[in-house]
Protein backbone atom coordinates (compact mmCIF):
# COMPACT_ATOMS: atom_id res chain seq x y z
CA UNK A 1 0.00 0.00 0.00
CA UNK A 2 0.60 3.47 -0.32
CA UNK A 3 0.18 5.64 2.80
CA UNK A 4 0.30 9.35 3.42
CA UNK A 5 0.79 9.78 7.28
CA UNK A 6 -0.21 13.95 8.34
CA UNK A 7 0.80 14.82 11.49
CA UNK A 8 -0.93 17.84 13.49
CA UNK A 9 2.49 19.31 13.87
CA UNK A 10 6.23 18.89 13.23
CA UNK A 11 7.26 19.85 16.94
CA UNK A 12 8.40 17.44 19.67
CA UNK A 13 5.87 15.82 20.80
CA UNK A 14 3.81 12.84 21.82
CA UNK A 15 1.32 12.44 18.83
CA UNK A 16 3.53 13.65 16.78
CA UNK A 17 6.74 11.60 17.40
CA UNK A 18 4.13 8.08 17.73
CA UNK A 19 3.13 9.36 13.90
CA UNK A 20 6.96 9.23 12.86
CA UNK A 21 8.03 6.31 14.62
CA UNK A 22 4.41 4.53 13.19
CA UNK A 23 4.62 5.41 10.09
CA UNK A 24 8.47 4.31 10.06
CA UNK A 25 7.79 1.00 10.89
CA UNK A 26 5.22 0.41 9.09
CA UNK A 27 7.40 1.31 6.09
CA UNK A 28 9.74 -1.67 7.02
CA UNK A 29 6.61 -3.91 6.86
CA UNK A 30 7.24 -3.43 3.07
CA UNK A 31 4.51 -0.45 2.31
CA UNK A 32 5.19 3.16 1.11
CA UNK A 33 5.30 5.70 3.50
CA UNK A 34 5.65 9.72 2.88
CA UNK A 35 4.97 12.12 5.89
CA UNK A 36 3.05 15.57 5.05
CA UNK A 37 3.15 18.47 7.34
CA UNK A 38 4.83 22.18 7.78
CA UNK A 39 8.82 22.99 8.43
CA UNK A 40 9.25 22.06 12.50
CA UNK A 41 12.16 20.13 14.30
CA UNK A 42 10.88 16.61 13.21
CA UNK A 43 11.66 17.11 9.38
CA UNK A 44 15.19 16.07 10.29
CA UNK A 45 13.88 13.22 12.46
CA UNK A 46 11.99 11.73 8.83
CA UNK A 47 15.24 11.63 6.77
CA UNK A 48 17.00 9.78 9.72
CA UNK A 49 13.75 7.45 9.50
CA UNK A 50 14.10 7.09 5.96
CA UNK A 51 10.59 9.07 5.05
CA UNK A 52 10.42 11.11 2.65
CA UNK A 53 8.56 14.87 3.80
CA UNK A 54 6.03 16.92 1.75
CA UNK A 55 6.04 20.28 3.06
CA UNK A 56 2.55 22.44 4.02
CA UNK A 57 2.41 25.76 4.40
CA UNK A 58 2.75 26.61 7.67
CA UNK A 59 -0.03 29.43 7.63
CA UNK A 60 -2.72 27.66 6.49
CA UNK A 61 -6.05 27.87 7.96
CA UNK A 62 -6.62 24.45 9.81
CA UNK A 63 -8.80 22.72 8.55
CA UNK A 64 -9.48 24.01 5.33
CA UNK A 65 -11.13 22.80 2.09
CA UNK A 66 -7.90 24.23 0.31
CA UNK A 67 -5.68 21.46 2.07
CA UNK A 68 -8.26 18.86 1.64
CA UNK A 69 -8.48 19.31 -2.01
CA UNK A 70 -4.57 19.51 -2.34
CA UNK A 71 -5.01 16.06 -0.04
CA UNK A 72 -7.20 14.36 -2.71
CA UNK A 73 -5.32 16.01 -5.75
CA UNK A 74 -1.75 14.22 -4.70
CA UNK A 75 -3.84 11.05 -3.87
CA UNK A 76 -4.74 10.98 -7.47
CA UNK A 77 -1.50 11.97 -8.41
CA UNK A 78 0.60 9.24 -6.23
CA UNK A 79 -1.69 6.68 -6.40
CA UNK A 80 -2.25 6.84 -2.48
CA UNK A 81 -4.25 4.49 -0.79
CA UNK A 82 -4.97 5.58 2.37
CA UNK A 83 -4.66 9.25 4.53
CA UNK A 84 -3.62 9.12 7.90
CA UNK A 85 -4.77 11.92 9.70
CA UNK A 86 -3.11 12.38 13.36
CA UNK A 87 -5.32 14.81 15.62
CA UNK A 88 -9.18 15.75 14.57
CA UNK A 89 -7.81 18.61 12.06
CA UNK A 90 -5.78 16.00 9.54
CA UNK A 91 -8.74 13.63 10.09
CA UNK A 92 -11.23 16.30 8.97
CA UNK A 93 -9.39 17.30 5.90
CA UNK A 94 -8.39 13.58 5.45
CA UNK A 95 -11.85 12.59 5.38
CA UNK A 96 -13.11 15.62 2.99
CA UNK A 97 -10.02 14.46 0.44
CA UNK A 98 -11.71 10.96 1.01
CA UNK A 99 -15.06 11.66 -0.30
CA UNK A 100 -14.44 12.28 -3.78
CA UNK A 101 -10.76 10.37 -4.29
CA UNK A 102 -9.25 7.36 -4.79
CA UNK A 103 -7.98 7.09 -1.28
CA UNK A 104 -9.43 6.26 2.27
CA UNK A 105 -9.21 7.80 5.55
CA UNK A 106 -7.97 7.03 8.81
CA UNK A 107 -7.45 9.38 11.92
CA UNK A 108 -5.82 8.77 15.32
CA UNK A 109 -6.79 10.72 18.39
CA UNK A 110 -3.75 10.53 20.98
CA UNK A 111 -5.34 13.77 22.86
CA UNK A 112 -7.59 12.53 26.27
CA UNK A 113 -11.22 13.05 24.40
CA UNK A 114 -12.56 12.59 20.61
CA UNK A 115 -13.65 15.66 19.04
CA UNK A 116 -17.86 15.04 19.07
CA UNK A 117 -18.22 16.38 15.32
CA UNK A 118 -15.37 13.93 13.69
CA UNK A 119 -17.61 12.00 10.73
CA UNK A 120 -18.97 8.63 12.39
CA UNK A 121 -17.85 6.69 9.50
CA UNK A 122 -14.04 7.85 9.60
CA UNK A 123 -11.95 5.16 10.92
CA UNK A 124 -10.93 6.01 14.24
CA UNK A 125 -7.22 4.73 15.97
CA UNK A 126 -7.42 5.97 19.88
CA UNK A 127 -4.55 5.34 22.42
CA UNK A 128 -6.43 3.57 25.87
CA UNK A 129 -9.90 1.43 26.45
CA UNK A 130 -11.35 3.85 28.08
CA UNK A 131 -11.17 6.29 25.33
CA UNK A 132 -12.44 3.77 23.18
CA UNK A 133 -14.89 2.37 24.75
CA UNK A 134 -16.40 6.47 25.16
CA UNK A 135 -15.71 6.87 21.64
CA UNK A 136 -17.34 3.67 20.20
CA UNK A 137 -21.30 4.53 20.30
CA UNK A 138 -22.48 5.82 17.11
CA UNK A 139 -19.42 5.32 15.28
CA UNK A 140 -18.40 2.73 12.58
CA UNK A 141 -15.04 1.57 13.78
CA UNK A 142 -13.19 2.58 17.07
CA UNK A 143 -9.53 0.99 17.23
CA UNK A 144 -7.28 0.66 19.78
CA UNK A 145 -3.67 1.17 19.33
CA UNK A 146 -1.82 1.71 22.56
CA UNK A 147 0.96 4.19 22.28
CA UNK A 148 3.78 2.42 20.74
CA UNK A 149 7.55 2.61 21.75
CA UNK A 150 10.61 1.15 19.33
CA UNK A 151 11.90 -0.94 22.37
CA UNK A 152 15.23 -1.34 20.14
CA UNK A 153 15.97 2.25 19.87
CA UNK A 154 14.79 3.02 23.16
CA UNK A 155 16.88 0.59 25.82
CA UNK A 156 18.94 0.49 29.42
CA UNK A 157 22.48 1.25 28.04
CA UNK A 158 22.25 4.12 25.87
CA UNK A 159 25.19 6.74 26.09
CA UNK A 160 24.23 9.53 28.57
CA UNK A 161 27.49 11.00 29.66
CA UNK A 162 27.86 13.95 26.95
CA UNK A 163 24.45 15.21 28.36
CA UNK A 164 25.64 15.37 31.50
CA UNK A 165 28.45 17.18 30.54
CA UNK A 166 26.58 19.59 28.83
CA UNK A 167 24.48 20.25 31.11
CA UNK A 168 26.19 20.49 34.21
CA UNK A 169 24.99 17.37 35.15
CA UNK A 170 27.54 14.99 37.60
CA UNK A 171 26.47 11.63 38.86
CA UNK A 172 25.33 11.72 42.76
CA UNK A 173 22.06 13.22 42.97
CA UNK A 174 18.48 11.47 42.53
CA UNK A 175 17.69 12.45 39.29
CA UNK A 176 14.47 12.69 38.25
CA UNK A 177 13.51 13.29 34.97
CA UNK A 178 10.73 14.93 32.68
CA UNK A 179 10.33 15.15 28.77
CA UNK A 180 7.70 16.82 27.56
CA UNK A 181 6.20 19.61 25.91
CA UNK A 182 6.00 22.87 28.64
CA UNK A 183 2.31 23.69 28.04
CA UNK A 184 -0.64 24.81 30.21
CA UNK A 185 -3.07 21.71 28.91
CA UNK A 186 -2.53 18.66 31.09
CA UNK A 187 0.84 19.23 32.35
CA UNK A 188 1.76 22.38 33.88
CA UNK A 189 -0.05 21.60 36.85
CA UNK A 190 1.65 18.71 37.56
CA UNK A 191 5.61 20.11 36.33
CA UNK A 192 4.89 23.11 38.65
CA UNK A 193 4.29 20.69 41.73
CA UNK A 194 7.36 18.52 41.40
CA UNK A 195 9.54 21.21 40.91
CA UNK A 196 8.07 22.73 44.29
CA UNK A 197 8.38 19.09 46.17
CA UNK A 198 11.75 18.79 44.57
CA UNK A 199 12.76 22.35 46.07
CA UNK A 200 11.61 21.82 49.22
CA UNK A 201 13.36 17.73 49.73
CA UNK A 202 16.70 19.41 48.18
CA UNK A 203 17.57 21.03 51.33
CA UNK A 204 17.14 17.52 53.08
CA UNK A 205 17.88 14.77 50.57
CA UNK A 206 20.16 14.71 47.49
CA UNK A 207 18.13 14.69 44.65
CA UNK A 208 17.78 16.72 41.29
CA UNK A 209 14.83 17.46 39.06
CA UNK A 210 15.81 17.89 35.59
CA UNK A 211 13.52 18.72 32.95
CA UNK A 212 13.71 18.28 29.33
CA UNK A 213 11.14 20.34 26.93
CA UNK A 214 10.11 23.41 25.07
CA UNK A 215 6.63 25.28 24.86
CA UNK A 216 4.74 28.55 25.63
CA UNK A 217 5.23 27.79 29.23
CA UNK A 218 8.70 27.59 29.73
CA UNK A 219 9.07 31.12 31.34
CA UNK A 220 6.86 30.15 34.30
CA UNK A 221 8.52 26.84 34.59
CA UNK A 222 12.31 28.50 34.77
CA UNK A 223 10.75 31.08 36.80
CA UNK A 224 9.44 28.73 39.18
CA UNK A 225 13.11 26.47 39.26
CA UNK A 226 14.88 29.68 39.62
CA UNK A 227 12.93 30.19 42.65
CA UNK A 228 13.24 26.36 44.06
CA UNK A 229 16.73 26.72 43.35
CA UNK A 230 17.23 29.45 45.28
CA UNK A 231 15.08 28.32 48.45
CA UNK A 232 17.21 24.67 48.26
CA UNK A 233 20.38 27.09 48.32
CA UNK A 234 21.56 25.12 45.00
CA UNK A 235 20.75 23.82 41.41
CA UNK A 236 17.81 21.24 42.46
CA UNK A 237 15.49 22.24 39.29
CA UNK A 238 17.47 21.93 35.67
CA UNK A 239 15.60 23.26 32.85
CA UNK A 240 17.58 22.30 29.77
CA UNK A 241 14.89 22.95 26.85
CA UNK A 242 13.75 20.63 23.88
CA UNK A 243 16.41 17.70 22.65
CA UNK A 244 15.00 16.14 19.21
CA UNK A 245 17.19 13.03 20.72
CA UNK A 246 15.67 12.51 23.66
CA UNK A 247 17.32 9.13 24.44
CA UNK A 248 20.06 10.77 26.32
CA UNK A 249 17.94 12.31 29.24
CA UNK A 250 15.95 9.07 30.20
CA UNK A 251 19.36 7.34 30.12
CA UNK A 252 20.40 9.71 32.74
CA UNK A 253 17.72 9.37 34.98
CA UNK A 254 17.08 6.94 38.33
CA UNK A 255 13.36 7.81 37.97
CA UNK A 256 11.14 9.10 35.79
CA UNK A 257 7.65 12.09 35.89
CA UNK A 258 5.81 11.42 32.90
CA UNK A 259 2.56 10.70 31.08
CA UNK A 260 1.43 9.29 27.79
CA UNK A 261 3.92 7.95 25.07
CA UNK A 262 7.08 9.97 27.48
CA UNK A 263 5.97 7.18 30.49
CA UNK A 264 6.09 4.36 28.41
CA UNK A 265 9.15 5.18 26.83
CA UNK A 266 10.60 6.15 30.57
CA UNK A 267 9.86 2.42 31.27
CA UNK A 268 11.77 1.44 28.28
CA UNK A 269 14.55 2.29 29.56
CA UNK A 270 14.35 0.35 32.96
CA UNK A 271 13.21 3.40 34.83
CA UNK A 272 10.91 3.64 38.03
CA UNK A 273 7.53 5.70 36.59
CA UNK A 274 5.83 7.90 38.45
CA UNK A 275 2.62 9.13 36.50
CA UNK A 276 1.93 12.39 36.38
CA UNK A 277 -2.42 13.99 35.75
CA UNK A 278 -3.57 16.71 36.62
CA UNK A 279 -6.19 17.80 40.07
CA UNK A 280 -2.68 16.40 42.58
CA UNK A 281 -2.58 13.35 40.28
CA UNK A 282 0.82 11.39 41.18
CA UNK A 283 1.12 7.37 40.92
CA UNK A 284 3.89 4.93 41.26
CA UNK A 285 3.76 2.24 38.61
CA UNK A 286 3.33 -0.81 40.11
CA UNK A 287 2.06 -4.35 39.69
CA UNK A 288 -0.59 -3.27 41.53
CA UNK A 289 -1.09 -0.09 40.02
CA UNK A 290 -1.04 -1.52 36.51
CA UNK A 291 -4.37 -2.49 35.47
CA UNK A 292 -5.50 0.96 36.26
CA UNK A 293 -3.42 2.68 33.40
CA UNK A 294 -3.77 -0.01 31.35
CA UNK A 295 -7.76 1.31 31.41
CA UNK A 296 -7.66 4.94 31.60
CA UNK A 297 -3.91 5.54 30.08
CA UNK A 298 -1.00 6.67 31.59
CA UNK A 299 -2.79 9.94 32.84
CA UNK A 300 -4.93 10.58 36.22
CA UNK A 301 -7.25 13.07 37.82
CA UNK A 302 -6.63 13.67 41.11
CA UNK A 303 -9.48 14.54 44.22
CA UNK A 304 -7.87 18.14 44.10
CA UNK A 305 -4.66 20.04 43.31
CA UNK A 306 -3.66 20.43 47.06
CA UNK A 307 -3.03 16.98 47.74
CA UNK A 308 -0.69 16.35 44.95
CA UNK A 309 2.16 17.87 46.90
CA UNK A 310 2.08 15.07 49.45
CA UNK A 311 1.79 12.33 47.47
CA UNK A 312 4.62 13.35 45.26
CA UNK A 313 6.55 13.99 48.51
CA UNK A 314 5.44 10.52 49.50
CA UNK A 315 6.97 8.81 46.58
CA UNK A 316 9.87 10.49 46.14
CA UNK A 317 10.88 9.57 49.81
CA UNK A 318 9.94 5.65 49.12
CA UNK A 319 12.58 5.59 46.19
CA UNK A 320 14.76 7.56 47.42
CA UNK A 321 15.26 5.32 50.18
CA UNK A 322 15.18 1.97 48.15
CA UNK A 323 17.59 1.43 45.55
CA UNK A 324 16.60 -1.64 45.50
CA UNK A 325 12.76 -1.35 44.92
CA UNK A 326 14.22 1.73 42.13
CA UNK A 327 15.56 -1.51 40.18
CA UNK A 328 12.60 -3.99 40.88
CA UNK A 329 10.54 -1.17 39.44
CA UNK A 330 12.60 -0.90 36.43
CA UNK A 331 12.78 -4.05 35.86
CA UNK A 332 9.82 -4.59 35.84
CA UNK A 333 8.59 -2.00 33.66
CA UNK A 334 10.99 -2.86 30.60
CA UNK A 335 9.31 -6.26 30.70
CA UNK A 336 5.98 -4.55 30.44
CA UNK A 337 6.71 -1.96 27.63
CA UNK A 338 8.45 -4.99 25.43
CA UNK A 339 5.69 -7.35 26.09
CA UNK A 340 2.87 -5.41 25.40
CA UNK A 341 3.99 -1.80 23.67
CA UNK A 342 6.23 -2.92 21.17
CA UNK A 343 6.67 -0.41 17.71
CA UNK A 344 6.54 -3.73 15.45
CA UNK A 345 3.39 -5.12 17.09
CA UNK A 346 1.41 -1.96 16.59
CA UNK A 347 2.45 -1.39 12.92
CA UNK A 348 0.96 -4.78 12.12
CA UNK A 349 -2.17 -3.66 13.95
CA UNK A 350 -2.12 -0.55 11.84
CA UNK A 351 -1.44 -1.94 8.23
CA UNK A 352 -4.93 -4.49 9.58
CA UNK A 353 -6.56 -1.00 10.25
CA UNK A 354 -5.17 0.69 6.72
CA UNK A 355 -6.39 -2.87 4.99
CA UNK A 356 -9.97 -2.36 6.42
CA UNK A 357 -10.49 1.40 5.65
CA UNK A 358 -9.41 0.91 2.07
CA UNK A 359 -12.66 -1.76 1.58
CA UNK A 360 -15.11 0.44 2.85
CA UNK A 361 -16.03 4.07 1.63
CA UNK A 362 -16.99 7.16 3.75
CA UNK A 363 -20.57 8.09 4.25
CA UNK A 364 -20.98 11.23 2.44
CA UNK A 365 -23.98 12.39 5.01
CA UNK A 366 -21.37 12.73 7.43
CA UNK A 367 -19.81 15.89 5.62
CA UNK A 368 -22.97 18.02 6.32
CA UNK A 369 -22.79 17.20 10.26
CA UNK A 370 -19.00 17.16 10.33
CA UNK A 371 -19.11 20.67 8.71
CA UNK A 372 -21.34 22.01 11.41
CA UNK A 373 -19.76 20.71 14.13
CA UNK A 374 -16.61 22.25 12.86
CA UNK A 375 -18.33 25.42 12.46
CA UNK A 376 -19.64 25.56 15.95
CA UNK A 377 -16.17 24.49 17.44
CA UNK A 378 -14.39 27.21 15.94
CA UNK A 379 -16.86 29.59 17.25
CA UNK A 380 -16.72 28.87 20.58
CA UNK A 381 -13.07 28.76 20.52
CA UNK A 382 -13.47 32.51 18.86
CA UNK A 383 -15.44 33.48 21.51
CA UNK A 384 -13.26 32.00 24.64
CA UNK A 385 -10.17 33.55 22.93
CA UNK A 386 -12.02 37.07 23.55
CA UNK A 387 -13.23 36.33 26.86
CA UNK A 388 -8.74 35.00 27.41
CA UNK A 389 -9.89 31.66 28.08
CA UNK A 390 -8.86 29.26 25.29
CA UNK A 391 -7.13 26.35 25.36
CA UNK A 392 -4.31 25.76 23.15
CA UNK A 393 -4.94 21.81 22.75
CA UNK A 394 -8.53 22.14 23.48
CA UNK A 395 -8.98 18.65 23.21
CA UNK A 396 -6.52 17.93 25.99
CA UNK A 397 -8.26 20.01 28.73
CA UNK A 398 -9.36 18.60 32.04
CA UNK A 399 -13.17 19.23 31.85
CA UNK A 400 -12.80 17.05 28.09
CA UNK A 401 -10.82 14.64 29.52
CA UNK A 402 -13.63 13.38 31.96
CA UNK A 403 -16.06 10.52 31.12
Amino acid sequence: MRILVYPHAMEVGGSQLNAVELAAAVQRLGHEVSVIGEPGPLVAHLADAGLPHLPLDPGRRRPSPATARMLRDLAVRRGIDVIHGYEWPPGVEAFYASLRGPSAAVCTIMSMSVAPFLPPSLPLVVGTREIQERAAPGRRHVHLIEPPVDVHANAPGHPAAEFRRAFDLPEGPLDIVVVGRLVAELKLEGLLTAIDVVGRLAAELDLRLVIVGDGPARAEVEERAAAANAAAGRRAVVVTGQLLDPRPAYAAAEVCLAMGGSALRSLAFAKPLIVQGELGFFELLTPESEKTFLGQGWYGLGAGREEGAPRLEAILRRLHAGPGLRRELGEYGRRLVVERFSLERAARVQVEIYEQAVTERPAALDAVGTAAGVLGHKLRRRYARLRGTEARDDFNAVARSRP
